[in-house]
């Protein structure tokens, strides 16, 4: 991804933390698509959870 794509210099940081955060969006729900189509198993919103037990979590 490439950041001069989605952020600009004459963004105010609200626009550019919104703008990151549809970005992210976007890819989790392209991952999605993507596993569904392949039968894969999904990719997680935070990849630092398959680190831990889920007693951990």
């Amino acid at each position: 991804m490439n950041a001069n794509a989605i952020i600009s210099n004459d963004m105010t940081l609200e626009e550019k933390l919104a703008a990151i955060d549809a970005a992210m969006a976007n890819a989790v729900q392209q991952a999605n698509d993507d596993a569904q189509t392949n039968g894969t198993a999904f990719a997680p919103l935070d990849p630092a959870d398959l680190t831990m037990c889920e007693g951990c979590q």
